[in-house]
């Protein structure tokens, strides 16, 4: 198929990526199908590869599929562990209720679990998990001939080497476009089992290459401190992947899926990050040759992040600008303050959930799908009751106050600090 077509004299892009977004739980999963994503990868409570995130009953899933469903959007499963033997007793059951559901493929890793996925439950999709270090197209070719639909290519993969396995395969790709590095080839990592136990393979990674080191070296019996007191702690984390420039180009190599990281980010966060670029291939495959970025879309991108960003391989190897070794937080410039549940058009009145303190007086920013973003400040607060409140400052409290556009329901409220 091809890319794009001319269509009333303007060349528009008819094979248009998939937008994948990440969702820890039935909440995420629903702002991200909202916030415009077209298929959301989750994971179940076992084989996944997030162990602490809340994750999903197969009841859960169930809620989840049907609800993405009404948008025309896809529900994939990650059971991407590499299993072993105790963890073979039950994977039929659960594979046979993930299809029984409706969920429309898995994210897998390990032989074990795509064989058994053939076999007992063949309505569901098998895509191959990052977690096999895909980088070239041979290895790709071999999934391809297993019966695979999709490859989810190793993070490590530049433009030059997903062209190539787009020419010689047939097959879908998806790549990573926005979230955490892993400083291992993704997977790889023996850190975080050997430092607390806790197998990164299992779902169980500590990101112990995050925590803060003092580097020593050995002159003998004697440990030489390589630091002063005032120096920077050392830590071994690349910087968080932002490919939103290379959107276009990702675009025009036909990847199939392009997909954001973070089951365990905040729903400020997935809303924030699906919008942005829900907007940037939108506006690109509308109109490619007279595409630009927009400055707003890359100062919205900002407003969740925490820690700095880079292209990582996608635009070439990445050099030491592309790591952290001191510093490794970037506060937040805002806070996620609220979600709304309600608007009355007639008093102009919003309903709405707390998520973080705020009070009259102070600056918010309203943002949504179906609106543009605007700031205003906060005047009178009452509770559900009419009470008029000095602060909303209780978690979850249902809040009411005057808004000065119309607002719906999933649009968030944010604060700048």
């Amino acid at each position: 198929m091809s890319i794009s077509q001319i269509i009333n004299g303007k060349r528009v892009i008819v094979k248009k990526p998939e937008l994948l977004a990440p969702a820890g739980n039935l909440e995420k999963l629903k702002v991200a199908v909202h916030y415009g994503a077209d298929a959301v990868f989750i994971g179940g409570q076992e084989y996944g590869l997030r162990s602490n995130a809340d994750n999903f009953t197969l009841e859960e899933m169930a809620e989840g599929v049907q609800f993405a469903k009404q948008y025309g959007a896809k529900i994939y499963v990650t059971t991407n562990i590499y299993a072993h033997n105790e963890n073979i007793p039950g994977l039929e059951e659960y594979l046979r209720g993930l299809e029984s559901v409706g969920v429309h493929g898995i994210i897998v890793a390990d032989p074990l679990i795509i064989e058994t996925a053939r076999r007992v439950a063949p309505k569901l999709e098998v895509h191959l998990s990052t977690q096999q270090s895909l980088t070239n197209w041979k290895a790709v070719q071999f999934w391809k001939e297993e019966g695979l639909e999709r490859v989810v290519l190793a993070r490590e993969t530049s433009a030059e080497e997903i062209r190539e396995i787009k020419e010689k395969v047939d097959i879908e790709i998806e790549t990573f476009i926005h979230g955490a590095m892993c400083i291992a080839y993704s997977g790889r990592c023996v850190l975080s089992n050997h430092m607390t136990a806790r197998d990164s393979n299992r779902g169980g990674c500590c990101q112990s290459c995050r925590w803060d080191y003092d580097l020593y070296k050995l002159e003998g019996d004697q440990a030489v401190a390589l630091f002063d007191e005032n120096d920077d702690p050392f830590a071994m984390s690349p910087k968080d992947l932002n490919l939103i420039q290379s959107i276009p180009k990702m675009i025009e190599l036909g990847i199939d899926s392009l997909k954001i990281e973070g089951r365990m980010k905040s729903i400020h966060y997935v809303a924030t990050v699906v919008s942005v670029y829900r907007k940037v291939i939108d506006a690109y495959c509308a109109d490619p040759d007279n595409f630009v970025i927009r400055k707003e879309w890359l100062d919205e991108l900002d407003k969740c992040a925490n820690r700095d960003t880079a292209p990582a391989f996608f635009e070439g190897v990445p050099g030491y600008k592309e790591q952290m070794f001191g510093v490794h937080s970037k506060k937040t410039t805002y806070d996620f303050v609220g979600l709304v549940l309600d608007y009355d058009k007639d008093t102009g009145i919003v309903t709405l959930q707390q998520r973080n303190f705020f009070k009259p007086g102070d600056e918010v920013e309203f943002f949504g799908p179906e609106i543009e973003n605007f700031t205003q400040v906060i005047e009178n607060i009452w509770d559900e009751e009419g009470n008029e409140l000095d602060a909303a400052r209780h978690p979850l409290q249902i809040v009411r106050f005057k808004v000065d556009r119309e607002v719906f329901p999933y649009n968030m409220m944010r604060k700048g600090h």
